[in-house]
């Protein structure tokens, strides 16, 4: 094993996969919030049925085996140091970024855990269910509803034309009618003010005027990038307007030869997917290899996903996918994600049984 340094802040698909692929080959230490890693395309079902969730959150610690583990956020960084929020100092050699998206959740998995259930709660004692949000998150979660609970009436509001814009307008005109089959009442070109809600509000006004009733909701808009700590770092002159880091194409920050930015955080031209976060680690973790052995290596260089390719699962079963050789809607697609939402190829991933 090298003595070289490696320090990856972030603890989602992009950082805790180069974490793994680098343990062994480096002194590696993982940066992140909280204590556990979390299947993130499986969210939605683990909300709808809490036990399947016990299987896509485990502790940092259940899978790495060598790499250090700091249970904090990044509060700045040098060219030499990484300082997180609990006090720490980390030098390094070599910085992966991988802090994605803001994260707002609990630290422990038991806290964790427990929030699918309340959720769940929130689901089962409702009669009508208002979803904000059309992007692959909302009109996912709505079809977990209503396939799991088709007594329920599911409300989905999109401030958007269509639904699912990162894709083609056929999908979109495909999920729509899959949609209104199961009785969800789609409303397109409105939105809802987020910030005016609370937990207890059940009358709802879009910017229209337009009133609507549900006993409970769920924000699926996206969020922030989660960059906010490196305004206060060395880095921050090389943040794009969307407070993405610019990067090479070896992911490498913007005129930086060890500092890596993947993930999310990478202003990478493509959309941005769980699958693509795994190969920019992969990529990663490949180049710091190469100049750990030596340091005028030629890197591999990334090559973003040219036209946007996505599937979107429509309950346990179904699914609606955007693949190279066109769109399609149904079991095919379902057999992409849907079963298993990912959530067994991620542990193998990680090293984890595929339980």
């Amino acid at each position: 094993m090298s003595d070289k340094r490696v320090v990856v802040v972030g603890g989602g698909v992009a950082g805790a996969s180069t974490t793994k692929l680098l343990e062994d080959f480096a002194k590696v230490t993982l940066v992140d919030p909280k204590e556990y890693f979390e299947v993130p395309f499986s969210l939605l079902r683990s909300i709808v049925e809490p036990e399947f969730g016990e299987r896509t959150v485990f502790k940092h610690a259940d899978y790495l085996k060598k790499a250090e583990l700091v249970i904090a956020s990044a509060k700045s960084a040098t060219e030499t140091e990484v300082v997180t929020t609990s006090g720490d100092r980390l030098p390094y050699d070599y910085l992966v970024i991988a802090t994605g998206t803001t994260y707002e959740g609990p630290a422990t998995r038991t806290e964790r855990v427990k929030y699918f259930q309340t959720e769940n709660k929130k689901i089962k004692s409702a009669k009508t269910v208002l979803i904000i949000g059309g992007g692959p998150v909302g009109v996912e979660l709505a079809a977990e509803i209503v396939v799991d609970f088709p007594d329920k009436k599911v409300i989905l509001v999109h401030s958007g034309e269509r639904l699912l814009d990162f894709l083609g307008p056929k999908v979109s005109k495909k999920t729509l009618s899959w949609l209104k089959s199961k009785k969800v009442e789609v409303i397109l070109n409105e939105r809802i003010d987020i910030n005016s809600l609370t937990e207890s509000t059940t009358t709802y006004t879009t910017n229209t005027g337009r009133t609507i009733t549900a006993d409970t909701h769920f924000v699926a808009i996206g969020k922030k990038v989660g960059s906010a700590w490196i305004h206060e770092s060395a880095f921050k002159s090389s943040l794009d307007s969307n407070g993405r880091l610019k990067v090479d194409t070896s992911l490498r920050v913007e005129g930086r030869n060890n500092v890596f930015a993947i993930g999310d955080i990478a202003n990478t031209e493509e959309i941005k997917q769980g699958y693509l976060a795994l190969k920019h680690a992969q990529l990663t973790a490949e180049n710091i290899k190469k100049l750990i052995k030596n340091p005028d290596s030629k890197l591999s260089t990334y090559k973003p996903l040219a036209t946007p390719m996505g599937a979107v699962s429509l309950g346990r079963t179904l699914g609606v996918a955007q693949l190279p050789f066109g769109t399609t809607i149904g079991r095919l697609a379902g057999m992409i994600k849907s079963k298993d939402l990912g959530v067994g190829k991620t542990r193998q991933g990680l090293g984890m049984k595929f339980a």
